[in-house]
C-alpha cells in the first residue's frame, strides 16, 4: 500500500505541474484582441493590481452580483486556503512559524470548507437557471470535494490516523523515497480522492484558480484613449502591409 500511494502521489504531482504549467502557457500566450476592462476599471497600473487582489481576497465581482452565492462561496474558498496552509506541517520537517500558528483555525476551518460545498451544491440543484445549465462534471467535482471534506472530518473526530507516520510518509515521498503508511479506512480514502483530484485538476473548471489572473476583463488597464491597445499579430500586420503599400509605391 506505501508503494501505491508513493507511485500514485508521484504520478499525480507530475500531471497536476506539467498540465497546470501548460494551461498557464497556454493563458499567457493567447493574444487579447481588444481592450475590454470592465468599467468602472482603474487607469493605472496599481489599480490593477489592486483590483486583481480585491477580486482573488473578497470575490469583488461576486459580491455585488449575487450576495448569498458569495458568503458560501467566499466560505468555502477560505476554509480551503486554511486547510491547505495547515496541511504544510506534512511537508516540512519544521513547520513555519505561521503554520503552526494557524493550526486552531484550520482544523475548524474544516466546517466552513463543507458548509460552503453543501451550499454551492443547494445552488446548482435549486435555482433553476443554475439547474439548467450544470453539466455533470459540476456536480461531480462538488461531490469529489466534498467527499475529501468529510473523509477529512471523519479522520479529525472518529478515526484519526498516525500523524507522525503521515509525515514521515510525506517527507520520504519528497526525497524519492518510500517508507511504510499506516493507513486506515479513512485516510486510503482521503489519500485517494486527494490524487483524482490532482490528476483531473489541469482539465476542469477548476482551472479558473490561475486563470482568474489572465481574464482581459479584470487585468487590463481602461486607458484606451492614452495607449492604443494592438497585440503581436496585429501589429505584424499592420507593418506587412505598409511594407507592401511602400513596395507599390516604389
Amino acid at each position: 500500500m506505501s508503494t501505491f500511494f508513493a507511485l500514485l502521489y508521484w504520478f499525480a504531482t507530475a500531471v497536476l505541474v506539467i498540465g497546470l504549467g501548460y494551461k498557464i502557457w497556454q493563458y499567457w500566450s493567447t493574444p487579447a484582441p481588444l481592450k475590454i476592462p470592465t468599467t468602472p476599471a482603474p487607469t493605472t497600473v496599481p489599480g490593477v493590481v489592486f483590483r486583481m487582489a480585491r477580486e482573488v481576497v473578497v470575490f469583488e465581482s461576486l459580491f455585488k452580483s449575487n450576495k448569498w452565492i458569495w458568503i458560501f462561496g467566499w466560505i468555502f474558498h477560505m476554509s480551503l486556503f486554511l486547510v491547505l496552509a495547515r496541511h504544510l506541517r506534512y511537508f516540512q520537517e519544521q513547520p513555519w512559524f505561521w503554520v503552526d500558528l494557524i493550526q486552531p483555525f484550520g482544523k475548524y476551518a474544516a466546517f466552513g470548507m463543507v458548509f460552503g460545498l453543501l451550499g454551492l451544491l443547494a445552488r446548482r440543484i435549486v435555482v433553476d437557471r443554475v439547474r439548467y445549465i450544470s453539466a455533470p462534471s459540476d456536480y461531480l467535482m462538488l461531490l469529489l470535494l466534498l467527499f475529501i471534506g468529510f473523509s477529512g472530518l471523519t479522520m479529525q473526530l472518529l478515526d484519526r490516523p498516525d500523524i507522525i507516520t503521515l509525515k514521515q510518509f510525506f517527507l520520504d515521498w519528497m526525497g524519492f523515497s518510500i517508507s511504510d503508511l499506516t493507513a486506515n479506512t479513512p485516510l486510503i480514502i482521503h489519500l485517494s480522492l486527494v490524487a483524482i483530484l490532482l490528476l483531473i485538476f489541469p482539465f476542469s473548471k477548476l482551472l479558473h484558480v490561475p486563470g482568474v489572473f489572465f481574464s482581459p476583463t479584470r487585468n487590463q488597464v481602461d486607458n484606451p484613449r492614452e495607449k492604443r491597445h494592438v497585440v503581436d499579430w496585429a501589429l505584424q500586420l499592420e507593418k506587412n502591409d505598409t511594407n507592401c503599400a511602400e513596395s507599390s509605391k516604389g
